[in-house]
């Protein structure tokens, strides 16, 4: 039964991945080539199983910017509202989420900033702030950031399928990334705390100047954000990243994607035969990190799924950096006290402003 079902949403796939590649090879073909990143950090990389903490995500007594911090009703959004009908009655839902929002000292009000969007709110903002502090006004050329706009996000709540947090990061659509772009980063931008504060406030209209970042599920929707609509988000950071069979099976997608995001690297070999899309990716693994116990749990694999994951865009030729961490677990803080920074340097490689 799983077998048949697989295969007929293979062949839809197929059909709509040929579709949308020629719609977007059009796109794509016309956009002028403004990234020239090279290809300094790029590949797999080892590290462990002894961490420590990089003195650029500490605080180093650099200038800092401000933080601000506000609610949006779920009851108020067009694409979250928090009552889908795929939803678990028995899974909380937030009624309200917190937005985290940091503009560092090197931010100058009037100029259209890139922006980095972490997930799960606040998560690692206190690591972000740190390397923007730092990173912002370096004066070497290979250990610098741009003075992007730090948005972290709180997720609908709970955790897996059934879960309002389930269904924005893992469910295969565009949808995530359409409530980013039409509804958090407005919001942001009309706060009246913030507006006080930096009355000219603008995003960058740059899909190259706007980057996600997640962990474990908020990992796959980093990826996810980028891949169905690489017209808003291009540079994506993976940590832990759920490309397992986590979408819930009450979802729309699953006629399409009926493994959700394990499809990516699966037998369907999204990523391979997609029409290679303009993103930078970064992904990493945990050597513990959620492994399966028995065959019967392929499908929830995480390092498997990452393994595959970084060798199907290696495949593919994209720009990517693939971290294995031996000696951790999933999620684990000291990868990213360790890796963090070098993270942003790498991801931001090669971004020119407006």
């Amino acid at each position: 039964m799983l077998k048949t079902k697989i295969l007929s949403a293979y062949i839809r796939c197929c059909l709509s991945i040929a579709l949308v590649g020629v719609a977007a090879s059009s796109v794509f073909a016309a956009e002028p080539d403004t990234e020239h990143p090279g290809t300094q950090g790029n590949g797999d990389v080892v590290i462990g199983p002894d961490y420590a903490i990089d003195p650029d995500l500490t605080n180093r007594g650099n200038p800092q910017g401000k933080q601000f911090e506000f609610s949006m009703r779920l009851a108020d959004s067009k694409i979250f509202r928090g009552d889908d009908p795929t939803l678990d009655p028995k899974k909380p839902v937030r009624k309200e989420r917190k937005i985290f929002v940091y503009v560092p000292a090197a931010y100058q009000d009037g100029t259209k900033a890139p922006i980095l969007v972490t997930l799960d709110g606040p998560s690692r903002l206190n690591l972000v702030r740190n390397a923007l502090d730092n990173l912002s006004i370096s004066k070497d050329p290979n250990r610098e950031l741009p003075a992007f706009i730090a948005i972290a996000v709180e997720n609908g709540g709970d955790d897996s399928k059934g879960s309002e947090r389930g269904l924005e990061y893992d469910t295969m659509s565009d949808r995530f990334a359409r409530f980013i772009n039409d509804e958090v980063l407005p919001a942001v931008l009309n706060n009246a705390e913030i507006k006080a504060a930096y009355p000219h406030l603008a995003f960058t209209e740059n899909p190259w100047g706007k980057a996600a970042m997640g962990c474990s599920s908020g990992g796959a929707a980093a990826l996810t954000m980028g891949w169905f609509r690489p017209d808003l988000f291009r540079r994506l950071i993976t940590y832990s990243g759920t490309f397992v069979d986590q979408q819930d099976d009450d979802a729309p997608e699953e006629g399409t994607y009926p493994l959700g995001a394990w499809e990516y690297h699966s037998s369907m070999k999204l990523i391979e035969t997609s029409e290679k899309k303009p993103l930078r990716i970064f992904t990493h693994v945990s050597e513990n990190d959620n492994r399966a116990n028995d065959a019967e749990e392929t499908y929830h694999n995480w390092v498997m799924a990452n393994e595959r994951t970084a060798a199907a865009l290696k495949a593919k030729g994209y720009d990517y950096r693939y971290v294995f961490s031996r000696a951790t677990r999933h999620c684990d803080g000291k990868v990213f006290e360790q890796t963090l920074a070098d993270t942003l340097v790498w991801m931001w490689r090669g971004y020119h402003g407006e």
